[in-house]
């Protein structure tokens, strides 16, 4: 298997034999169900899927109620595909845990960055700031300035660095390495840190 569901727990540091001290992030991976195999005659493609954490019943809509009671599984709060993956002797509500991991591999952690709302170009875009020794800004000293041309083409072009919402994209952390693996807490620590929140779900790829 070449990945796992999980939950961010937080960040802390530990210590390597060589006495240097190194930032970890905590997250809780797994245990996770396969809830359906994908297969290239069926689906179009090879993929395994994945549920995490539990939901109730009363929450899950009727067509996933209806898959899951039919393979006798429970109800997963999140869902997730793992692609490129080898699927021989692998079924429908087999447990996968942390263990799949060792120490020392490498990893990519794909998560959601926290939100941070409409925010100003100083802060989304690092504008420096035009300060008060030009273009008669006074006090304007966090405004973007100038954004546009005049008569021509009298529109400021798309893409055009402007204040907007900032956050909440879904962010790819690649080569990370695996710090140490608690299998009895279903703990992975890797080093570094990964995109989200608390208690935000990540995705640990392999």
């Amino acid at each position: 298997m070449s990945g796992l569901l999980g939950r961010k727990i937080g960040m802390t540091s530990m210590f390597s034999e060589d006495g240097n001290s190194i930032p970890v992030t905590v997250i809780e991976a797994g245990p996770c169900k396969v809830t359906q195999i994908k297969t290239v005659e069926k689906d179009g493609y090879v993929a395994i899927q994945v549920g995490f954490d539990l939901k109730k019943a009363k929450k899950v809509n009727k067509a996933q109620k209806t898959y899951f009671d039919k393979n006798n599984l429970d109800y997963p709060k999140f869902v997730s595909e793992f692609r490129n993956v080898e699927i021989e002797g692998i079924n429908i509500g087999d447990e996968l845990k942390v263990d799949s991991f060792k120490e020392g591999d490498i990893v990519d952690v794909i998560g959601t960055s926290k939100g941070k709302g409409f925010q100003g170009v100083m802060r989304r875009h690092n504008f420096g700031g035009v300060g008060t020794a030009t273009h008669g800004q006074h006090n304007r000293l966090r405004a973007p300035g100038s954004m546009g041309a005049s008569s021509y083409p009298s529109r400021v072009f798309k893409g055009q660095r402007m204040a907007g919402r900032m956050g909440s994209d879904r962010v790819t952390v690649q080569n990370l390495k695996v710090i140490k693996i608690l299998p009895e807490k279903n703990v992975i620590l890797i080093k570094g840190c990964v995109p989200g929140s608390i208690n935000s779900i990540v995705k640990i790829i392999k």
